[in-house]
């Protein structure tokens, strides 16, 4: 059996990173960990090929080679899905498909021979004994949540490791919050289910011997779920594992904002290798954050906290929304002000949008307020439900809340609030390597010369001269601003 699989493209998104990849010659910020695993799973006797859309185009002799093509993605990727689908089916492939976008609208596409939904360690083991025994059907779902026991390695063996910027692995799934605007829950359950620290370990040691040396980001919607285990077991052996492979690895993740309640977890994981963490902070008024569910940023100097993580080691990168019902006129201006105080260089600002299957989604039927399904991208000016705010103005103040912390000036002055609080590791190493050179040149030709924010630029890299040890993540952000300014200028935005 020829099995193609195959990851869509996407539009160019906040976290696509597209035109930052470019000052380092990468294809994609990271790879279809989903279908790499998947691949691991269907039976060893058969062929395997991957196309990562992201990387390379999708040629018709790729499909024709198959007898399967079995495709995955989100709900950003809906017009390469269909694209992608009316492509095999002209060809005469069949279709499988499965992951996110599918699991959650599967009645707009009937077309597709095999739908395999929800978590693929339970539902692609009845479609593959069906399969064998000539009985496939249409569809396979379950309300269930998988073993990740079960979960095998990914096979890295089908990607080109050079076209990426970062490796990825998942340690759980799950998150033990109900915030009432994030479908994790209902794609995975409120109980923290977690892989062994066996399982960890081998990932991490089949990373290093394919020959990766880098970032490794853990996938996790909420890598700190189940702390008691985190910290009596799997944290201490990655530790040990990193000393005795000479720190080969650094770690970024999500977590929880209660991370800067327990100084022992973040000593943990700074000493694992973990150099940044993204946060759902979503809002700074207590009313929002009370309507949206969000109990575990309630009653909290928010601002503190962020600060106590970048204090022990690790870049805060963070989520913000606006849109609530609860949100007034002031909520622009306070927003702006809270991320310029906190050092939140990498600010996520989106506008509220309500996913298939949360209890916004639901609230927001019965109240009659739905408009059209998200788009999957919540910085690209749309949103799916009529909000209380006037419209206009809600797009407008977004606007300027996205142009005036994505500005030169602002940002530069962001990036230097986060060094004068952020205390690095001195376990990691810090690693140049040459695609890290040609990044620093090309950044002096796009930022140092050729753009009108360059006396930013050349007042950030002096000042890092003075202080060596931040100069490497400072061209990075650097090269991250040039990035969110342009997406947020081909949104209409900036």
């Amino acid at each position: 059996m020829k099995i193609l699989l195959v990851n869509l493209e996407s539009p160019e998104t906040f976290w696509s990173l597209r035109s930052a990849l470019k000052f380092v010659s990468k294809k994609s910020n990271l790879p279809p960990l989903g279908l790499l695993t998947v691949a691991a799973m269907l039976p060893a006797d058969w062929e395997r090929r991957l196309v990562d859309m992201a990387t390379r185009k999708l040629r018709d002799k790729d499909i024709c080679w198959a007898d399967y093509v079995f495709i995955t993605g989100m709900f950003i990727q809906r017009e390469s899905a269909r694209r992608v689908i009316d492509r095999c089916k002209k060809l005469g492939a069949r279709v499988v498909a499965g992951g996110p976008l599918f699991s959650a609208v599967p009645e707009e596409y009937e077309d597709v021979d095999h739908l395999v939904l929800n978590e693929a360690e339970i539902t692609l083991p009845l479609f593959l004994k069906d399969l064998r025994n000539e009985v496939a059907g249409h569809i396979y779902k379950t309300d269930q949540f998988a073993d990740m026991q079960d979960t095998p390695a990914p096979l890295w063996e089908l990607i080109d490791m050079k076209q990426y910027a970062l490796m990825c692995v998942q340690y759980s799934r799950g998150c033990p919050f109900d915030c009432d605007f994030c479908d994790v829950t209902t794609m995975f359950g409120h109980r923290m289910r977690t892989k062994s620290e066996e399982q960890i370990l081998a990932e991490l040691e089949g990373l290093y011997v394919a020959g990766w040396r880098g970032q490794v980001f853990v996938v996790d919607d909420n890598f700190i779920g189940n702390k008691k285990k985190l910290k009596e077991q799997i944290l201490p052996a990655i530790i040990d594992w990193m000393q005795r492979r000479k720190y080969p690895f650094s770690f970024n993740t999500q977590a929880s904002i209660n991370l800067a309640d327990d100084d022992e977890l973040m000593r943990l994981m700074v000493d694992a290798g973990f150099d940044c963490v993204f946060i759902g902070i979503e809002s700074a008024d207590e009313d929002s954050l009370a309507e949206c569910n969000k109990v575990q940023n309630k009653g909290r100097d928010l601002i503190s906290c962020v600060k106590k993580v970048q204090n022990f080691g690790m870049q805060v990168q963070a989520g913000f929304i606006v849109g609530f019902d609860n949100d007034k006129s002031a909520i622009f201006e306070n927003l702006i002000r809270f991320i310029q105080q906190s050092g939140i260089v990498t600010a996520m600002v989106g506008l509220l949008n309500a996913p298939r299957g949360t209890r916004l989604y639901q609230r927001l039927m019965k109240e009659n307020r739905l408009v059209k399904n998200p788009s999957g991208d919540n910085t690209d000016f749309s949103m799916n439900f009529i909000p209380k705010m006037n419209h206009e103005d809600l797009i407008k103040g977004y606007k300027k809340v996205v142009q005036t912390i994505y500005s030169h000036k602002y940002y530069y002055e962001r990036i230097l609030t986060f060094f004068k609080n952020y205390k690095p590791s001195q376990k990691v190493k810090v690693r140049l390597h040459f695609c890290d050179i040609k990044a620093l040149l090309k950044s002096v030709w796009r930022m140092g010369i050729m753009n009108r924010g360059m006396i930013y630029y050349w007042k950030l890299i002096f000042w890092t001269l003075r202080r060596p040890r931040y100069f490497p993540m400072a061209v990075t952000l650097l090269i991250y601003g040039f990035h969110f300014r342009k997406v947020f200028k081909n949104c209409g935005g900036a």
